[in-house]
């Protein structure tokens, strides 16, 4: 078990974001925790600026929703390592798209920007609890056994 350390914003009239830290391509970044998105996503400028030379982006016709778009071209990603407190997930794939609107908006109440958005997927997998009091993150950092229907 590996417990992360959550910082809980209040974006004013439009509610709370969950921030979280991970490590990708070496670096430490912020990411969003959103028990609503199906997949781990990250940003495609942000991805680009840091890929190695023997990593590519897959196109994919893959229809994006919940992001206020269906038509946002969209890519996956296999990433070598991700780090999540103490879980490590080696060649995790994820989804890449265009998450400019959201680190605009971020810009814009000064918060720094994310790589991306850590999903359900993450958290299904890994048998993710989320406590809001202590604001914390647990996650087992070997796969949960639990079928999902």
């Amino acid at each position: 078990m590996t417990i992360i350390p959550l910082t809980l914003l209040n974006l004013q009239d439009d509610g709370f974001h969950l921030l979280l830290e991970v490590i990708v391509f070496g670096k430490r970044f912020k990411a969003v925790l959103d028990t609503g998105a199906s997949k781990t996503v990250f940003d495609k400028t942000t991805v680009e600026e840091h890929l190695h030379s023997d990593m590519m982006l897959q196109h994919t016709d893959m229809v994006s929703t919940g992001l206020g778009t269906t038509t946002m071209q969209s890519f996956m990603l296999t990433v070598p390592d991700l780090q999540i407190g103490g879980l490590h997930l080696r060649r995790y794939e994820v989804a890449i798209l265009d998450l400019s609107t959201i680190n605009f908006t971020y810009q814009q109440l000064d918060i720094e920007p994310v790589i991306g958005v850590i999903g359900g997927d993450i958290l299904v997998k890994y048998g993710g609890v989320i406590d809001y009091r202590k604001n914390l993150l647990r996650l087992r950092t070997r796969r949960a056994r639990k079928a999902v229907h």
